[in-house]
């Protein structure tokens, strides 16, 4: 059994306020999981902001050595006695003028023990008026990336991942029994496929699926849909947020991973 929380937050542009408001939320969190070295803490995709512009997310980056969100989430995750899993921040690279989107995941201890960096971007053309290009601005990474979290094996992707099973099969086949997509969802594309693609992906790796969301209004222009999620090997919602901030959680009974992949073993085969 591990007991898991998602937070779903509604970030800004100001890195000091955004770091405020997810630490808020994750000691709520904290508070509200049984007292165990067996649980899981996720935050959504970009919980360092989300910010309006290619030139202006390249001037708010830092690198990993000078990022605040280290020191205070390491310090958190050690106070709060939980793996934490930073959905995403945004860390300048030395060797590329581009970015990357990093997932960070400290343990009980406040130990960086695995960093994942978003391999699939967001290039789309959304409804005709809201077109993306993330890879103007971010790296895309080339490494799968998944952790021992005491309980279970976790898996790390990020949003836009989602729609490529590929890379949640090979999760799947590396051990990981949960599978964390922490996402900025737009609100076209969430009401459309945010349920049905994370349902899927947990059905066809029999895996538990952790979707911690960003919600609301960031900027003029740019606003996310929530509704974050955790998901049964089966496909069954335990748990799913509104449009507002807050917290979710679900208690995980991790058996249902070798039942569901027992039942239907499709995650085997490409």
């Amino acid at each position: 059994m591990i007991d898991v929380a998602c937070v779903q937050l509604n970030v800004g542009e100001e890195l000091g306020p955004n770091l405020d408001h997810a630490s808020e939320l994750i000691a709520a969190a904290a508070s509200t999981l049984p007292a165990s070295d067996n649980r899981l803490i996720a935050t959504p995709e970009m919980t360092s902001g989300i910010v309006k512009g290619r030139e202006r997310a390249l001037a708010a980056a830092l690198p990993m050595a000078e990022h605040p969100a280290i020191i205070r989430f390491s310090e958190q995750a050690a106070s709060c006695r939980s793996w934490l899993l930073i959905g995403s921040i945004s860390v300048k690279l030395e060797n590329d003028e581009r970015l990357a989107n990093r997932s960070l995941l400290f343990n009980p201890d406040g130990e960086l023990v695995a960093q994942y960096d978003k391999q699939h971007m967001f290039d789309v053309d959304v409804t005709g008026d809201q077109v993306y290009c993330e890879s103007n601005t971010y790296r895309p990474g080339d490494k799968t990336v998944s952790a021992d979290i005491g309980a279970a094996t976790l898996g790390l992707s990020i949003c836009y991942d989602v729609r490529f099973p590929a890379l949640y099969r090979a999760l799947a086949r590396a051990g990981a029994g949960v599978i964390a997509v922490p996402a900025a969802f737009t609100v076209p594309t969430g009401k459309a496929h945010w349920s049905v693609l994370l349902r899927a992906r947990a059905i066809e790796t029999g895996s538990f699926i952790v979707a911690p969301g960003q919600t609301g209004e960031h900027h003029p222009g740019r606003v996310t849909y929530g509704h974050s999620m955790i998901i049964s090997p089966w496909g069954e919602v335990l748990a799913e947020a509104d449009d507002q901030p807050g917290v979710i959680s679900a208690t995980l009974d991790l058996a249902l991973v070798d039942k569901a992949r027992k039942a239907v073993p499709a995650w085997q085969f490409d």
